[in-house]
């Protein structure tokens, strides 16, 4: 379904503001109410069908309620156990490369069971795209802690909040492996508003592109609500999301490695 609004003062003229992604299936979201996959879904959909990658492009889906991008998604899907998206990404990578690859992973799945499997394919500089859903908490399983939840954040196994001296600091995952030379774009975006969207879109086309024009590993960490987990009402939660997350996750493009000029071996 397409819908055209008329603008300008003699409503002459008309702008698309909806159109539905070809590569987002047409069904009901079985999401919880004020969950962020559904408006991720639809990013990674809308750019398939602008890139024209649809038809090339074989997903790998790990565990953890991102797992379910394969019902929305109508590409090329493989399940892969707990945190192992990476590894089997890359054996889908080297026996078709000439496929467009991406993992879709949650941080329970990535940050946790799945650390070992991204760094060394970040290591390996992989040639894959990395979809980080970063909600801070173990949403499927009952909202048990996660690496990436927040200090003082009451969860399930929690239930005071995290306390550094007993369950660490959060995570900064992405800032890890934004260090590692076989890594060559690495982002993170939000949610929070259309804004934030926009750019969050922007950050996954050129992880797309990087892919595509032959770089490295590529990720895009997206900072995303679990309302049922966090005990918040989905307008609290982005509010949660826009003002609080974001202090211990700061967003922005951390490295693009393709942009950067060629380091003169006389400069150390």
């Amino acid at each position: 379904m397409t819908t055209i609004a008329p603008v300008g003062p003699d409503a002459g003229s008309r702008r698309l503001i909806y159109g539905h992604p070809e590569m987002l299936t047409d069904r009901s979201s079985h999401y919880c109410p004020g969950c962020g996959h559904g408006i991720i879904h639809r990013l990674v959909a809308e750019l398939l069908d602008e890139l024209e990658l649809g038809p090339r492009t074989i997903g790998v889906a790990s565990v953890g309620c991102s797992v379910f991008a394969y019902d929305y998604l109508p590409v090329d899907f493989v399940e892969s156990p707990h945190g192992r998206a990476p590894a089997v990404a890359t054996g889908v990578r080297r026996s078709r490369p000439d496929a467009f690859v991406f993992t879709y992973q949650g941080d329970g799945d990535l940050a946790a069971i799945g650390t070992a499997e991204i760094i060394h394919a970040a290591a390996r500089g992989e040639r894959i795209s990395v979809i980080f859903v970063n909600n801070g908490i173990y949403g499927m399983t009952g909202g048990q802690m996660a690496p990436t939840t927040l200090l003082g954040q009451r969860t399930t196994s929690s239930p005071t909040g995290r306390d550094a001296a007993v369950a660490g600091y959060p995570l900064p995952i992405t800032e890890m492996l934004a260090l590692v030379p076989g890594v060559s774009y690495a982002a993170r975006g939000s949610i929070a508003d259309p804004g934030l969207i926009g750019r969050t879109k922007a950050m996954i086309r050129r992880a797309f592109e990087v892919q595509l024009a032959g770089g490295g590993l590529s990720i895009v960490e997206v900072l995303s609500t679990c309302p049922v987990g966090w005990g918040l009402t989905p307008v609290e939660s982005m509010e949660h999301l826009a003002h609080d997350v974001v202090e211990t996750y700061p967003l922005g493009v951390l490295v693009d490695r393709l942009l950067e000029p060629p380091r003169d071996r006389a400069e150390g």
